[in-house]
This record gives C-alpha cells, structure tokens and sequence, in this order.
C-alpha cells in the first residue's frame, strides 16, 4: 500500500534594486516512475512569465523562464500530486565482474567516473574496494552504506553546496547531499556504477491526513545492480514510499532545483519552503 502526498516548493528571491534580464531553469517536478505515479505537476512564476519545459541529457524534467522585466522580488512554486508505492522486493544481482563488464561497455560507465563533488583520493578507492571486497552488488552497497554512516554525522549547516566527498569525510558531518556524493564516489571506487538522486521525503511518514508538514529537498543514491537499486545513507534505509524522485546525475551539479542568471545587485539569501501534505 502507497501514499499519496502533495508536495508544494516555493523559492523566494529578493534583490536590493531592481533585476532584469533574469533567465531561470528549475528541476523540481517529478516524473512518472514504477515507483511513483504523477497525478498532477505545475510550475508558477512571480511576476508572471510564461514557462517550458524539456527533458536533458540525464532524463529531468527541466522548466525554463525569462522575466526581461524588472523586478525586486523572484518567487517560484512547484506543485506536485505524486501517488508513491513500495520498493520491490530487491532481485538476485549479476556478479561484480559481469557488472563491471557492462559498465565498460554502455553508458553506465559515466556513472563510475568521479565528479568534482565525487572525488576522493586513492585511499579511500582502496578502503571501499577493500570493504566490499567478495560481496555481490547488494552487499557491498550496504558494506559501503554503512562505513558512510560510521564516519560521517548528519549535522546541519556543516557544509556547503561547493563540498565534496573528501571534504565530508575529513570532517566527519555533513546533510544529505553529503552522504549522496561520499557514497556514490566510494560506491564508484568500487566498481559499482552509482549516481545521484535529487527528491522529497515526507518527514513524518504517520503525518495526519490533510494536515500539512513541513520539510525539505533530500538526496540518496542508486547504484546498478542489473537494475538501479535506491538506498538512503542519510537514513540507512531503502527508499520507500515517502521518497518521491525528481532528478538524477552524476551529482548534484547535475541536478539543482533552481539556477539561473540575471542582471542586476546581488540577491538576498534565497528563502524556501517545502510542504507536505499525505492525503491518503
């Protein structure tokens, strides 16, 4: 049994004077899955401007917007209605080697080449290839999951959007996007293809119906297993029905939910609120 839940993200800007020339993409609407059904997905802008979307390269849902006007105040809302379902039972994997091998071979191999977020020094490959060392795919995942949660403390405000998996590990804490990078590159230093995942979840799964709770954005990582498996380091967990996916890339340069160019003063800090409301 599934959840439905209604997830509304807002981004507030403000610039001191007046900004213009301002162009904006935003990743922030979730796309049909096995896992997840799309009931409804709108974007709004303020002040008002028309807005299209495309699907890039790593298969997000992208929509784009110009304001050529002037303004003093940029405020975005995604609004989503997303029916969620449990994870499948996970299926037996194929062997490291023919992993490997298909890896080599296909586009999977973008997933085992380190980002500038993903990137850690030759001794920390060898201790991930040395912690899953004789474990089939689903066991060196958690092998490498596990040895994330033992170093590193979720601890926000310890980092920030330019951190990587070095970084994280040396300081021992870090928020969600850090266990995603730092898992992802020891996953890839493995051998095991793995990439990023930019969604929701839901903060309180037993939430009353209709009442709404707020939350925030959330990162794990999937790693190929002869399919693309989730699993949550930030949690320990598999993902499950109060995940909801919107983005997935190499890391998270490939997937921000708002970035843009403008002209004009530097922009406050952005506020933003994401709500969640389980309607069944």
């Amino acid at each position: 049994m599934g959840s439905r839940l209604r997830i509304r993200h807002v981004t507030r800007v403000g610039y001191a004077a007046p900004a213009s020339s301002s162009y904006n993409e935003l990743r922030m609407t979730p796309p049909t899955l096995p896992t997840q059904t799309v009931l409804d997905a709108r974007v709004t802008v303020k002040p008002h401007a028309p807005v299209w979307s495309y699907w890039d390269y790593w298969g997000t849902q992208v929509s784009v917007f110009d304001l050529p006007e002037q303004h003093t105040v940029l405020e975005v809302e995604a609004g989503s209605l997303v029916e969620t379902a449990p994870p499948a039972p996970l299926a037996a994997p194929p062997s490291r080697e023919l992993i490997a091998a298909e890896a080599a071979d296909s586009r999977l191999t973008e997933y085992l080449s380190p980002t500038p977020r993903t990137t850690v020094p030759d001794r920390l490959a060898a201790l991930a290839r040395q912690t899953t060392a004789g474990l089939d795919a689903h066991e060196a995942a958690a092998a490498v999951v596990d040895l994330v949660r033992g170093r590193v403390t979720y601890t926000p405000g310890s980092t920030g959007v330019h951190s990587g998996a070095l970084d994280v590990w040396e300081q021992g804490a870090g928020v969600c996007q850090d266990f995603a990078h730092l898992t992802a590159a020891l996953l890839r230093a493995s051998g095991l293809p793995a990439r990023y995942v930019s969604g929701y979840l839901h903060p309180q799964s037993e939430a009353e119906r209709g009442r709404p709770v707020e939350g925030q954005s959330h990162a794990w990582v999937e790693y190929w297993a002869g399919e693309w498996v989730g699993q949550d380091p930030t949690n320990g967990t598999r993902p499950g029905e109060s995940h909801v996916v919107v983005a997935r890339g190499r890391e998270y340069g490939d997937v921000p939910p708002h970035k843009g160019v403008y002209h004009g003063p530097p922009g406050e800090q952005p506020f933003v609120r994401v709500e969640f409301t389980r309607l069944s």
